[in-house]
């Protein structure tokens, strides 16, 4: 990861903004690795029906709250952006399992 001042310890805007863009480059990385699960899922379920499950989400979601509740970081950010990413993770993994088996959606 890129060297970044601590948040606690910036002093000016230019060290935010390095901060925040360094971050931004390692989260880009992260969710390309969590997209390849997503793919690799895609190929691994045996039918279309079970890509998307309820029971998934709300484990993942509850999971990721407890998490940032750890690292300090607020359930109002937490929450909406991961019920987005798994949302828009569950559209790339149809997606995904549509062009691996040949099939076209509209």
């Amino acid at each position: 990861m890129d060297r970044r001042t601590a948040p606690g310890d910036c002093t000016s805007m230019a060290e935010v903004r390095q901060g925040v863009d360094a971050l931004d480059r390692a989260l880009v990385a992260l969710l390309a690795e969590r997209q390849g699960y997503m793919e690799a899922a895609a190929r691994i379920k045996p039918s279309r029906d079970v890509v998307h499950d309820d029971a998934r989400i709300e484990d993942v979601v509850a999971k990721v709250l407890s998490a940032a509740r750890d690292a300090g970081l607020s359930p109002d950010i937490a929450e909406p952006v991961w019920r987005l990413l798994i949302d828009r993770c569950i559209a790339h993994e149809f997606a995904t399992w549509d062009r691996t088996r040949g099939q076209i959606r509209g």
